[in-house]
């Protein structure tokens, strides 16, 4: 990553904090993310992860803070217009739509005007994933768990986002589909699409990301390149390891 990347970051979010009714989940959380660059965000279930990630995309109504999409702010902004900024989101729980097919589910997340291009057409989504294409008349209720989560990550990368976000993308999956996911992971890396990823499978998350930051109690308590956090000793007490 060259120094204009760094200093040229797609996402900037400034003392997020945020509250679900009278509960405040956020205190004061900073994400920074880089042109290309792939962030880790790692914690135990309840620490504030996917809060984070709906507070940045505008999902979360009782949120604070400031947060910048490609230099403009978007801190009012509905998650609609953040995802039309060049954001793909897949949630927890895929977001699949049930009663359209496979292909529909695709075709309907191409833009309208083919004006920025990361070459992720139906074409290549179907190439990389060929249980897709085996099932392109099926309606989205018809997929399995792993199929489902294919056809979400493949509807993200029809959207030629410039950022991706990942939500706990491996949950409850097969070993088999993990692993096909994992690979797709990377090659949106190599692609250059930055990319926030959230997996409970720590060491993959190290393993392919640039840097990663560590929530405990809605508060960041290690962050760093992922090589640093790998080989920090307390790693593995906020992780509940």
């Amino acid at each position: 990553m060259n120094p204009q990347q760094m200093h040229d970051p797609i996402l900037n979010a400034q003392g997020i904090h945020a509250w679900y009714g009278s509960s405040h989940i956020l205190h004061g959380i900073d994400v920074h993310i880089a042109r290309g660059e792939t962030m880790g965000l790692l914690g135990r279930n309840g620490m504030g992860k996917s809060t984070l990630i709906r507070s940045i995309l505008g999902h979360v109504s009782q949120r604070d803070g400031r947060v910048y999409l490609f230099g403009k702010e978007v801190s009012k902004c509905r998650p609609h217009e953040i995802a039309r900024l060049g954001v793909a989101y897949v949630p927890e729980g895929r977001g699949v739509f049930p009663n359209l097919s496979v292909r529909e589910n695709l075709i309907m997340a191409a833009p309208p005007v083919q004006g920025r291009s990361r070459g992720w057409d139906l074409d290549r989504v179907l190439q990389t994933f060929p249980r897709l294409a085996e099932r392109i008349n099926n309606l989205g209720a018809q997929l399995s768990g792993g199929e489902q989560q294919m056809l979400s990550i493949g509807r993200a990368l029809m959207t030629q986002p410039d950022l991706i976000v990942l939500d706990e993308a491996t949950e409850g999956l097969a070993p088999l589909i993990v692993a096909e996911i994992w690979k797709v992971i990377s090659t949106i890396r190599e692609d250059g699409i930055a990319t926030l990823i959230v997996d409970r499978d720590y060491r993959k998350v190290l393993a392919q990301s640039d840097r990663a930051m560590v929530l405990q109690k809605g508060q960041v308590v290690l962050s760093g390149t992922s090589g640093a956090l790998r080989d920090n000793p307390e790693l593995a007490s906020y992780l509940g390891l």
